[in-house]
């Protein structure tokens, strides 16, 4: 009989997740993982909050919260087998005004309808009893809310990849995807290499490798830069402590995240990134920008939210404007407890009308299986996305 080949581009936690798990499934297959960069979890992964979710905010129904229930858990029994750090720090969702007490109920009801457990509702008293810095009208209180080492996890899942005999090609950037009958072939710019099946999880890139496979244009991802700042007084917050986010957006504010190192960073803001992998504000990329500026999606998106750019912008330019915003609800943070910290891209799907895609989207084409839209919770849920994937295009 011959050998299945089943190709992974990206390895970044979710695609180290699929081929993880097609390993586990497949043990007649051989699994080969590809990547441009020198390192696993080189971009996202590598430069998200560290944060766990329970599943608080997405629309129960959807894959965001079936998935996201499912993989904290079986994250959490990942990190207690492997030794991996996993500290229930538990996490505040605060309102500020009682104009926020609405939003705050409907948060409360979706992480209810979600099964997220442990929920309570605290008084501003029990707030400082829970977060003593933090200060609100009311708040939601959700104890099993994680904080975690995401690139340390997805070495792991690399080390079980070559442990189960598949391999984790770094190095080779996908330049051609090209159908072969009832196989693919992918090529680097030197070498090319044939699969039976081949799935797609190239998170800031993942329009780009869809398109070369003929998944058509939509969504295009255009990059938002994330800026943190770190505390020098980390004394401040003892778990995570975050804002009555906006509806309108999948962001969630800028908010207080310990870190399992022991640090607190405060932050992201969402501002428009100029290159795709650009974590510093210098960085441009004209073939990015060229590409954000004439997607059509862009153009209705930046009509309908110019006003919240500018206020984002305003923030990233001036720390007082930044800490102004997170002094809303620990107002002890002065200007002089934050210093800058590294920033994450956000690889933001949208529509063409402009419509920021929420949920998680995965397609599939013939023997090719792409993951166009796959933002946090992603990391949390990397297990539980990837049993769905490789259930639905491997049965």
């Amino acid at each position: 009989m011959t050998e299945t080949r089943i190709g992974v581009v990206g390895a970044g936690i979710l695609g180290l997740a699929v081929a993880r798990r097609l390993g586990e499934v497949r043990p007649d297959a051989r699994i080969t993982v590809l990547d441009k960069e020198d390192r696993v979890a080189a971009h996202q992964t590598g430069h998200n909050s560290g944060v766990a979710h329970a599943g608080l905010y997405y629309a129960p129904g959807s894959l965001k919260a079936t998935l996201c229930r499912q993989g904290i858990g079986l994250l959490r029994e990942y990190c207690a087998d492997r030794g991996l750090p996993y500290d229930e720090c538990g996490k505040v969702v605060v309102a500020r005004t009682t104009r926020e007490l609405e939003p705050l109920l409907e948060i409360e009801k979706r992480a209810i309808a979600n099964g997220v457990p442990g929920l309570r509702r605290l008084t501003p008293a029990e707030l400082r009893e829970v977060e003593p810095h933090a200060r609100g009208v009311a708040a939601l209180h959700s104890p099993t809310t994680a904080i975690v080492d995401f690139p340390a996890i997805a070495r792991a899942y690399a080390r079980d990849v070559t442990d189960a005999g598949g391999s984790v090609r770094l190095g080779f950037e996908v330049v051609r995807i090209s159908p072969l009958g009832e196989r693919v072939a992918v090529a680097s710019r030197d070498e090319e290499l044939v699969f039976d099946r081949l799935v797609i999880c190239a998170g800031l890139q993942s329009d780009r490798v869809a398109r070369l496979a003929g998944d058509g244009p939509a969504p295009a991802i255009i990059p938002f830069r994330g800026e943190y700042y770190r505390l020098t007084r980390p004394d401040l917050v003892r778990g995570l402590i975050y804002p009555v986010p906006d509806p309108r957006y999948p962001f969630l504010g800028v908010h207080f995240t310990r870190r399992v190192d022991g640090g607190v960073d405060v932050g992201p803001n969402a501002v428009l990134a100029l290159a795709r992998e650009g974590y510093r504000r210098r960085d441009l990329n004209p073939r990015d920008l060229s590409e954000t500026l004439r997607w059509p999606g862009f153009t209705s998106l930046a009509r309908q939210h110019w006003r919240t750019g500018a206020k984002e912008m305003y923030g990233s330019l001036f720390k007082r404007a930044f800490v102004k915003e997170a002094r809303t609800f620990v107002p002890s943070l002065r200007p002089s407890d934050v210093v800058p910290a590294p920033a994450g891209v956000r690889a933001q799907a949208i529509d063409p009308d402009g419509s920021l895609v929420d949920d998680f989207r995965i397609n599939h084409l013939g023997p090719i299986t792409s993951v166009r839209n796959a933002p946090s919770p992603g990391a949390t849920s990397s297990l539980a996305i990837a049993r769905h994937i490789v259930a639905e295009a491997f049965g």
